[in-house]
């Protein structure tokens, strides 16, 4: 699932980059000097351990680039939630890859 995601957002031309302090996440896109997206890519959230890990490493990164908005694909999730004032988009990657 990241390789096609890697290869959308390249389709895309966007300039793709990996958060690892801490913890990771998968694609952080920049645009000029910011990085101005975050993005984490996860098969399902069912479980406990994978949501905190996905939310943890996306959280991190939106934490240090000071996005407000951030967003997880998963294979059919769709969600939307609220944490530390920041919004999380969950979104199966078929309508992410629908979009634009």
């Amino acid at each position: 699932m990241e390789n096609v995601v890697f290869i959308e957002l390249k389709r895309r031309e966007k300039e793709i980059y990996y958060h690892k302090d801490n913890k990771e996440c998968d694609f952080v896109i920049r645009d000029g000097l910011n990085i101005v997206e975050a993005i984490q890519v996860t098969k399902n959230l069912s479980s406990e351990e994978t949501k905190k890990r996905e939310i943890e490493g996306l959280i991190e990164a939106m934490n240090k680039y000071k996005l407000k908005n951030g967003l997880i694909l998963t294979d059919d999730e769709e969600n939307e939630f609220i944490i530390e004032n920041k919004k999380i988009i969950v979104k199966p990657i078929w309508k992410w890859l629908l979009e634009k």
